[in-house]
């Protein structure tokens, strides 16, 4: 690990100041991902702004009825908060099923957006990457690709978004709340947060440098049933091959009961949580499980080594909404 300083922030305000007028500073709060890249030297700060103590670790509810979740709110902490479990269980399904608890009492709402992709080849400095040193090249490409992307890839790069909880959150139209070194506030939904590798692997959000996240607000609850389902290589510890995330509303429109709305978002499959709307109207339209999935994956581009997932994805949806026409809302 290079050396760097390092200084402690007073306000959201004066912490993205402080990033804003260094190139070669960075955010720090749990620092689950960004310590793991220092170490390896992909990520090398020369400073870093300690957020810990700025406040942002609360939920609250918000006038429209739905709930603020400050950017500092633990995973954990996140998980288990009683509002959360009984109204956007989807979200707090999601969490448990990432990493450790170990992790998830240090890891942060904002950082879990933020965590860079698991790819191989990005934390391989010996390998080329684009997106850890742009113009490099893209070592997946023709290399070990079994658990990278199929949808929204590029020439350039088919990492995946390692997040469940971003999984999650796009499912519930959530929006990410921001503020920059001159103080002016941004609301970005989470559809426009994540951004696809195109030509510019390297930037993965929106976010400008220095702007600093301080929220992300759910709308009120949708009701309906609430699954994640997370197929991966073994229980625990280990990142999707798959995963969807399902906010149903089961009815009466197919044989055998079928879906009246669906809200679906899926890890595992591209540069940033999957979601299109052409799968919910087809369900809303008496569609099968089929025809969600076609939707979902036009446009797929997978390697040799991960077809699977093509099926894959068809087989965890079609047991999700089958789960969610049964009216239970535990995963199993």
């Amino acid at each position: 690990m290079r050396a760097f300083t390092y200084e402690r922030a007073e306000s959201p305000a004066a912490a993205a100041a402080a990033v804003a007028r260094n190139p070669e500073a960075r955010f720090i709060a749990g620092g689950t991902n960004l310590l793991d890249l220092m170490k390896l030297e992909i990520e090398a700060p020369r400073h870093l702004v300690d957020v810990n103590r700025l406040g942002l670790d609360r939920i609250e509810e918000t006038p429209e009825g739905g709930l603020r979740i400050g950017a500092l709110v633990r995973n954990t902490d996140l998980a288990a908060d009683p509002r959360v479990r009984r109204d956007y269980a989807v979200l707090s399904r999601a969490l448990v099923a990432g990493a450790s608890g170990q992790l998830r009492n240090k890891a942060t709402t904002a950082g879990n957006l933020l965590q860079r992709t698991r790819c191989p080849y990005f934390y391989d400095p010996a390998m080329p990457c684009n997106k850890r040193r742009p113009g490099s090249g893209c070592g997946a490409i023709g290399g070990f690709s079994r658990n990278l992307g199929i949808l929204g890839t590029s020439e350039h790069c088919i990492a995946t978004h390692p997040s469940d909880m971003a999984v999650a959150m796009r499912a519930l139209d959530a929006v990410v709340e921001t503020i920059d070194a001159e103080g002016a506030a941004r609301r970005i939904p989470i559809a426009d947060f994540h951004t696809l590798p195109g030509d510019t692997p390297e930037i993965e959000t929106v976010l400008r440098h220095g702007e600093f996240i301080t929220a992300v607000t759910l709308p009120p609850p949708a009701g309906g049933i609430h699954l994640y389902r997370k197929v991966r290589d073994r229980a625990s510890y280990a990142f999707a091959s798959v995963s969807v995330a399902a906010v149903v509303h089961p009815g009466q429109g197919a044989s055998g009961g079928g879906i009246a709305s669906a809200r679906l978002a899926f890890g595992g499959v591209a540069h940033k949580p999957w979601r299109v709307a052409e799968a919910e109207d087809r369900l809303a339209d008496g569609g099968d499980a089929e025809a969600a999935a076609e939707a979902v994956l036009r446009g797929a581009r997978p390697t040799g080594q991960n077809a699977y997932k093509l099926p894959l994805l068809r087989r965890t949806l079609a047991g999700v909404l089958a789960q969610a026409r049964q009216g239970r809302g535990e995963d199993r």
